[in-house]
């Protein structure tokens, strides 16, 4: 994924590219054109001021008193030409043509004008040559002029508008910093972003007010399962009591004992249910404290050696891989040990015998990783899509079990802003990765 911001550094650099690849396209013919015409005015430029000259001192001091009357003069580069002489004839000659000239034995193609005029009756031609090589060599020198002022430019426009686009994506830039890894609509930010553009003001404005609305909706929901777990709580421990009082009697009917014991223990789920929605909507309330430092491989390894009797009796084989260690900071270490233990002890149930669960801790790409792997069933996508939620898991959970024990597992892991991901095939294993910030 790309960010916007280089997404549009991108655009206006490719098409910056694209017009000057256009424009290097036709940039041989457009410079041949200029230097051509540049060329041609300075010709005309030159034969109006021989002009002027003869105007002021008269012709006969240009030509020669030999047979040829003729003038000539070059310089020494032979870059540039000038001849006067006189003529026979009708038309007149006003035109600029490439042509060859032999001279001092080398042949030289030259830009030439020609131009005839009268003086006392007698018609005399005018050349005014410029070399070839002389416009070509100022074609090159013009070239390379016009690319490095034209790499010189990308790069300059580049560099503007990356810096211009991080100033314009700024506030964008604060509002995702803002939603990224918040845990909760209470802890979102929701001091107003400074921003001069209209519709980063508008998506602000409806990010706070939609927080602010959820927070609102979760503190009902908070209040409710408090309220009515308290309220069940009560006549739950009245009703246990006096179906154990009636177990005490000793001229209870065998059948009706056993019944009552089946009803005990259907209180006894419900009680255990309602203490687990009671510990999520606490953990959620944040009204554990987290100001113990732990290390996580010393909590794995007294979860691994608590579960380890569970797991010889199933026949399933535990390993470990501590490559390295964290001392995590600012955490609840009860918790936090529910939170790890909850997965190793499904990881043992759903292994069948002769299966594996191997528990690894590690760095990797800057971030510290716990991993809990297992070869047991493995889950489907849908199974997958409501694991953490409440009473909503596909997967045969046993009786004894509230079907909330991820649930409580991703409330505590994001009360200590840990990020769990689960990878899983069916008939192939089950990896939960918890990763620390």
């Amino acid at each position: 994924m790309i960010k916007l911001k280089t997404k549009l550094a991108l655009f206006n650099l490719l098409s910056k590219l694209a017009f000057t690849a256009l424009f290097l396209i036709f940039m041989s013919y457009i410079i041949e054109r200029i230097n051509l015409r540049q060329v041609d005015n300075n010709l005309i430029q030159k034969r109006e001021q021989v002009l002027d000259l003869i105007a002021r001192i008269g012709i006969d001091p240009f030509l020669t008193s030999d047979s040829t009357d003729a003038f000539g003069s070059y310089n020494i580069l032979k870059e540039e030409f000038i001849s006067l002489e006189r003529v026979n004839m009708e038309e007149d000659w006003n035109y600029i043509e490439v042509t060859s000239r032999l001279i001092e034995d080398e042949e030289i193609a030259y830009r030439v004008l020609n131009y005839s005029f009268m003086v006392d009756g007698q018609k005399y031609l005018l050349e005014i040559g410029n070399s070839l090589t002389s416009i070509l060599y100022a074609k090159r020198n013009i070239t390379k002029v016009i690319l490095v002022f034209l790499v010189f430019i990308i790069i300059i426009t580049l560099l503007t508008d990356l810096q211009y686009n991080h100033y314009l994506l700024r506030p964008l830039d604060k509002i995702i910093k803002k939603l990224k890894g918040i845990s909760s609509p209470s802890l979102f930010d929701k001091t107003p972003v400074r921003t001069n553009t209209s519709d980063f003001f508008s998506l602000d404005h409806a990010l706070r007010e939609m927080m602010e609305h959820i927070d609102e909706l979760f503190q009902k929901e908070k209040e409710i399962t408090i309220n009515i777990s308290h309220e069940l709580l009560t006549p739950v421990s009245v009703l246990r009591s006096k179906l154990e009082n009636l177990l005490l009697k000793e001229d209870i009917d065998p059948a009706i004992s056993e019944k009552i014991e089946e009803s005990l223990k259907t209180l006894h789920r419900l009680q255990s249910l309602v203490n687990s929605l009671l510990f999520i909507a606490r953990i959620e309330s944040h009204q554990y404290l987290r100001e113990e430092t732990i290390e996580v491989n010393v909590v794995l390894q007294e979860i691994l050696n608590e579960i380890s009797p569970i797991a010889e009796d199933k026949g399933v084989i535990l390993k470990e891989e501590y490559i390295q260690d964290l001392r995590f900071k600012a955490a609840n270490r009860s918790l936090f040990f529910s939170m790890l233990y909850n997965v190793v002890n499904n990881a043992v149930k759903f292994t069948p015998t002769g299966g594996e669960v191997i528990v690894k801790s590690l760095f990797q790409h800057g971030r510290y990783i716990v991993t809990i792997s297992d070869t047991g069933r493995g889950m489907t996508h849908s199974q997958k899509s409501t694991l953490f939620s409440r009473f909503k898991s596909k997967i045969n959970i046993g009786e004894n079990s509230t079907g909330i024990g991820l649930a409580i597992t991703k409330s505590i892991a994001d009360f200590h802003n840990i990020e769990i991901s689960v990878t899983s095939e069916p008939e192939k294993g089950t990896t939960f990765s918890f990763l620390f910030a």
